[in-house]
């Protein structure tokens, strides 16, 4: 019997997705809280529509229902990577720009930042369950940004958080298809219909 299809590989693959979904819901309520603060203390609109980033992952995908549960792991690894530079790119201008005046943002987007970081490595585990290491991180990180204005960092970072907490939901949901899945099998079974 292979090591992925034992028992005990099936109940550490739903203890792993479980855990996952409880992280991404945690992680989803967390950047929401930030959000409000980064608008507050940025000055910005909430309402302000920004348009896409370029090496911002996006969290909409075609045909979500047909992907396996391998090819799910894999985008969301490759996202929350990206994620995680981003985030400490973004916590750096912070400290740039305000230094040690705003503790609150400073200290909320270092919580995220340590969620996504925790998060990148529980999905690297499934895929290590999965019997598929996860990939290398070359190229990992996206590049850095030209320069630019305050007022578009700013909306940058507004664009950052928003699509990370659209990926915590899309996480969650393919987390939760994973756990319906069988260790090692790659395919998920077809939702009844939804995203």
């Amino acid at each position: 019997m292979a090591a992925a299809d034992s028992p005990s590989a099936a109940l550490r693959h739903r203890d792993l997705c479980s855990r996952g979904i409880r992280l991404a819901g945690k992680m989803r309520l967390d950047v929401i809280n930030l959000l409000d603060t980064y608008v507050e203390r940025q000055g910005l609109d909430a309402s302000a529509s920004v348009a896409a980033v370029e090496g911002v992952p996006v969290a909409a995908v075609e045909r979500w229902d047909e992907q396996t549960g391998t090819q799910r792991l894999l985008e969301n690894l490759v996202a929350y990577r990206a994620f995680r530079a981003l985030l400490a790119q973004m916590l750096e201008e912070q400290r740039e720009q305000l230094g040690e005046a705003d503790t609150t943002l400073g200290r909320a987007l270092a919580a995220v930042l340590l969620q996504v970081s925790a998060f990148t490595y529980h999905l690297e585990e499934l895929l290590r369950l999965e019997s598929r290491g996860p990939p290398g991180e070359e190229g990992a990180e996206p590049p850095p940004p030209p320069p630019v204005s305050l007022f578009e960092r700013k909306l940058r970072g507004l664009r950052v958080l928003r699509e990370l907490a659209q990926w915590a939901l899309r996480s969650t949901r393919d987390l939760r298809q994973l756990a319906k899945a069988s260790p090692g099998s790659g395919s998920v079974p077809s939702p009844p219909n939804s995203p």
